[in-house]
């Protein structure tokens, strides 16, 4: 969830014209990669890096994958079906996964997306050099709410 008063809706994070398909996922380190090849109109590709993956609901690509926030009532169905310790929450997000070729959602710790020059079929994501174009982590994301329904005071990292 954004920064939000409790109840509001999802909100839109990041909109990529790209087709991504499920790369990997590693258990030992709960991580989750997506990738984006070169296709002649774009020079690089994408790897979207979901990292401490605690849960997950995937289709095998995402045409024009656009990254969501969540409302309160998937938040809370995914940390209830997920098992996820309540102390928890403030560090974790769920990040809904949306496109023309099917949904859905990653529960994770953080999501980092970067841009690779070459086009290697390789496992040298985790090696490369990596251009970081864009990251999210839990914090600030997600106000919890109050007996009341008020929204509370961010924690700091």
């Amino acid at each position: 969830m954004t920064s939000r008063p409790c109840g509001a809706q999802s909100t839109l994070l990041r909109r990529f014209g790209r087709t991504f398909r499920v790369w990997g996922y590693g258990v030992s380190h709960s991580r989750l990669l997506l990738r984006s090849r070169k296709d002649g109109v774009e020079d690089s590709r994408l790897v979207l890096h979901f990292e401490a993956v605690e849960s997950m609901q995937l289709v095998k690509r995402y045409e024009d994958l656009e990254l969501h926030t969540v409302d309160d009532s998937e938040f809370s169905r995914v940390y209830e079906e997920s098992g996820v310790p309540p102390e928890w929450r403030d560090t974790r997000l769920v990040v809904r996964l949306r496109s023309r070729s099917g949904t859905g959602y990653v529960q994770c710790g953080r999501v980092v997306v970067d841009r690779h020059q070459d086009d290697e079929d390789g496992p040298g994501d985790a090696s490369a050099i990596r251009d970081v174009v864009w990251s999210l982590r839990p914090s600030g994301l997600r106000a919890p709410c109050g007996p009341a329904g008020d929204t509370a005071a961010h924690r700091k990292e």
